[in-house]
């Protein structure tokens, strides 16, 4: 995007394996934690920050952990579990942008340059998702928020356990640096230390390498180290796959049991699927409504279509009819969420909802609805069946999964 600053979140879940075993397993929290394999033979993949403090590193081996914690429960790797919980925190990653490089289980990068207009400046962005894994998920990630994806990295690095650090453009200098040349991406051990063997510590000291000094030194890596430390990255985030479905959902601050109330708070959320779909010229054909109750149990219902929707009303309809098959309404509602998913591109048709010239109304409608929105936000414009009677039940932090 030349000319255009762009907005990239590195985001990175702290002691990520170890995390979700203290999480499921509330007696181990506060506890030194090994995720890993045997005791004999086997090697570190993920440890608690309790016994990082002993000096317990990832890709140690076990034994020479437990002679350096004893008192560490060493659990075995759930890869299947760890897999689940990543797929709920990408899905919350996914609320704000599309363009989502994973780089692994628990770490990505975010680019959120073209979501700033609708949900606020970067910074703002990474600490509504910190937010909101832990609220979901009850687990800790640090973020750093920067023009490109090696400061963000970095930034990230520097904010753990559970920080955000962001790295304005105009001070990309004041934060780089200071740092030691092994904060550089290619700048290993070995690496670190024939360059502090010249007396290049830090980045600052690197910066007075010229460029063919360090070629001779490092080959074919010395170009991108001198332009690392100079802050210059302009590797694009890469997503790996296409959207495969879109929703949104919320968790009330009061368990919701009035139809009235369930009904509007549907057609809220519908409308934020459906101004998602248009915006990227898509319909959807099934309809999946998430519903959880006062105890956390939770239910799903879905049905598809054989035309694609992206009008609220039509999704909020096919929705109200997924809510009759639960026992909302009897049963005390925490939680509502409605995604569509078999997207395909292209404008909707529903003539068994809307007549034609009805339709075309509506189109012309939500398009200049979208439009307002995109000008003034998402809370710019609002329908006033939304703002009927009694102020809409408070919200726990929340957003949109599958965006």
């Amino acid at each position: 995007m030349p000319g255009i600053v762009r907005k990239i979140i590195h985001l990175d879940m702290d002691a990520f394996y170890a995390s979700v075993e203290q999480r499921d397993r509330p007696e181990l929290k506060g506890k030194p934690v090994i995720v890993g394999g045997s005791r004999e033979r086997g090697v570190v993949c993920a440890c608690s920050y309790e016994t990082r403090a002993f000096g317990v590193r990832s890709a140690m081996a076990v034994a020479r952990a437990l002679r350096l914690c004893p008192q560490a429960l060493v659990l075995p790797v759930r890869m299947a579990r760890y897999q689940q919980v990543s797929a709920e925190i990408f899905e919350i990653f996914g609320r704000y942008t599309d363009c989502i490089e994973k780089l692994s289980i628990d770490e990505g990068f975010l680019d959120v340059t073209g979501s700033e207009r609708l949900f606020g400046p970067a910074r703002q962005i990474a600490e509504r998702l910190r937010a909101e894994v832990r609220a979901e998920t009850g687990l800790a990630v640090s973020a750093g928020v920067a023009s490109n994806k090696f400061l963000a990295k970095v930034a990230s690095e520097l904010a753990k356990p559970d920080g955000l650090l962001e790295v304005p453009a105009d001070q990309v200098d004041q934060f780089l640096l200071p740092l030691p040349v092994s904060r550089i991406w290619g700048v290993g051990r070995v690496t670190a230390e024939r360059l502090e063997r010249r007396g290049w510590r830090t980045i600052r000291e690197l910066r007075a390498v010229p460029l063919e000094q360090l070629q001779r030194l490092l080959g074919a890596a010395g170009e991108q180290v001198y332009r690392l430390a100079r802050g210059l990255d302009e590797r694009p985030v890469v997503a790996d796959e296409p959207i495969k479905s879109i929703g949104a959902e919320e968790t009330f601050e009061r368990d919701l049991r009035v139809p009235e109330a369930l009904a509007r708070e549907l057609l809220a959320l519908c409308e934020r699927v459906a101004a998602r779909l248009r915006r990227r010229g898509l319909v959807g054909r099934c309809v999946t409504l998430k519903v959880k109750y006062a105890d956390f149990s939770a239910v799903s219902r879905s049905l598809t279509l054989e035309r694609g929707l992206d009008s609220a009303l039509a999704i909020q309809a096919e929705a109200l009819r997924l809510l009759g098959r639960t026992e909302a309404g009897s049963r005390p509602v925490r939680l509502l969420g409605v995604s569509l998913a078999q997207l395909e591109a292209g404008q909707a048709a529903q003539p068994e909802l809307f007549g034609e010239e009805q339709r075309r109304r509506q189109s012309a409608l939500d398009q200049a609805v979208d439009r307002l929105r995109e000008r003034f936000g998402e809370s710019g414009i609002r329908r006033a069946t939304l703002l009927e009677g009694s102020p809409r039940p408070s919200v726990k932090k929340g957003g949109d999964p599958g965006e």
